[in-house]
Order: C-alpha cells, then structure tokens, then sequence
C-alpha cells in the first residue's frame, strides 16, 4: 500500500494508519483479516483430511509389499527378520507395515498376523506355496469368536486359541485340528525375503468370527 495515497490519514511515522482514518483502511484491515481467515480454514480442513487418510492407512488390510513387524514389546514397530522366528514355533505376533510411507497397520487388531517358521519339508504343498523359507503367516484372529490367538500349543505344534481352546494347524494352512472353531484361519501369502518379512498379496480369505 502506497502511503502516498492516504492523505490525512498518515500522521507521524510513514505507513502508520490512525484510528480516525477509519475508510479505506478499515476496508483493507477486513480484506487482511478475511482472507487470513480463508487461509486458516483451508489448512485446518487439509489436516483433517491428511489425518482421515492417516487413519484409514492404519486399518487398510494388508497388501502387496507390505513389510512385518514386532506388534508389541520392546521392539514393537521393528522390521521382524527370519532370524527373529524361533524354528518350530512359537509364534510371533505381526502388524504390516507399508514399505514406502512406513505406516503401521495396527489400527485394527484384524490386521493383526501370527508369523510361524517352520521346517519348509513338513509344510502340506499349497502351504508351501504361500510361504516363504518355511515362514508362514495366518490371520492371529480366531474364527470362533474372534479372540486373539496369542498362545501355542507346544505338544502338537498347533497356534492356539486360549478363550473355547481351538486349534490350528499351521503346517496345513491354520487347518482347524480342535475345538469349535468352525473354518480355518486366513493365511496371508509371503513372497521372497530380503530386509524383512513381506506380505506377496492380502489374505486369502474372511478374517474374524465366522459361521460354519
């Protein structure tokens, strides 16, 4: 704004504008004021929209390329590597992760993944076939009533469920051996490691409670 051009109304310092000028600059204080007004609004509704996309990120179902990692403990968040699998079990509770934005899906525990490694010559051939160097991967949410399976069953080598005792085989794609289960768990396929576990596809089937 060029001083020059309001008159009377610059008194004292160059560029003050005094309360009686009232007029044109009580105009341009509101264009100020508004347009401010504008920017604020757009960029609260930007952050919203980038935590919605954050938020459905975090319970976005696994997918392709998606990397393991610790979902709780010490090293909760860290990249799981085959070596941190014990071999015969037990399992290792898993969340996806995305490989380029390193967003963590555990913003539902239907994400949630049991990792077991197993010897790759006791696993059935379709078993095999999603997994990768005899690690295998399975929906951690029982299909009875969809509690966690956190437990094993170190006698058969089985992932167990602790609320009505199910039991799946992890040899034989999560195969229900016990309890009242109804289907097996969905298993999610895992393609060649190399810095980490990753997901080749999303799971192959319903995840959760189920009917028979």
């Amino acid at each position: 704004m060029d001083p020059r051009t309001l008159g009377p109304c610059i008194q004292g310092e160059v560029g003050r504008i005094l309360p009686p000028c009232g007029g044109e600059a009580a105009r341009l204080d509101r264009r100020t004021a508004l347009k401010l007004a504008a920017g604020l609004g757009l960029g609260v509704a930007l952050s919203r929209v980038d935590a919605l996309a954050a938020e459905e990120e975090k319970t976005a179902r696994p997918r392709k390329g998606d990397r393991l990692v610790f979902a709780y403990g010490e090293r909760a968040g860290q990249v799981i590597a085959p070596e941190d699998l014990p071999l015969g079990g037990p399992q290792q509770l898993a969340f996806p992760m995305d490989a380029v934005t390193k967003v963590i899906r555990d913003g539902s525990l239907l994400n949630q993944v049991a990792l077991v490694r197993l010897d790759p010559a006791q696993l059935s051939p379709d078993t095999r076939a999603e997994a990768a160097g005899g690690i295998v991967a399975y929906s951690a949410v029982c299909t009875h009533e969809g509690c966690p399976i956190s437990m094993w069953h170190k006698d058969s080598k089985t992932l167990f469920c602790a609320c009505h005792a199910s039991r799946f085989d992890p040899a034989d794609r999560a195969r229900v051996v016990d309890g009242p289960a109804p289907r097996r768990l969905a298993m999610l396929p895992l393609g060649p490691i190399g810095g980490g576990i990753v997901a080749a596809g999303g799971f192959t089937g319903r995840v959760g409670r189920q009917t028979a």
